[in-house]
């Protein structure tokens, strides 16, 4: 583990507050770690805490039901699809909606092999609207 950076002033008890609260206002982990980064001067949580921002919410009651990475890839493709019902012709879009679902799929291969997510989950363009609204 790498040292306590000497500008950061909070104790680990602080800190691991702050992250609850912040995340109890609706910001993703992604979103935790740059407000930390930005507005509090905290560079790293693994280095400072030893933890993981995601793993300091696991314990302290918050269950993550996907990742977050593969959520914001989902939204992606939804939006892509809603723009190609409007633009059927915009072959460009096609290819990239094309690149982001095989992100996805390849995701979704990597997390059930680490048993993120439920062996038989399968990524499905028409349930994937319902999930990310």
């Amino acid at each position: 583990m790498a040292a306590k950076p000497e500008w950061v002033e909070q104790s680990p008890e602080e800190i691991e507050e702050l992250i609850v609260k912040l995340h109890k206002e609706g910001q993703s982990t992604s979103q935790i770690g740059i407000t930390l980064r930005d507005q509090h001067g905290i560079p790293n949580t693994k280095a400072v805490l030893g933890e993981k921002i995601t793993d300091i919410l696991k314990r302290n009651g918050t269950d993550f039901e996907y990742p977050e990475d593969l959520l914001n890839l989902i939204k992606r493709a939804v939006n892509i699809r809603e723009h190609l019902e409007e633009n059927p012709k915009d072959i460009h879009t096609k290819r990239g909606l094309i690149k982001i679902e095989s992100k996805i799929r390849r995701l979704v291969k990597y997390y059930t092999r680490n048993n993120v997510l439920p062996e038989g989950w399968r990524y499905d363009p028409k349930t994937a609207a319902l999930l990310v609204k």
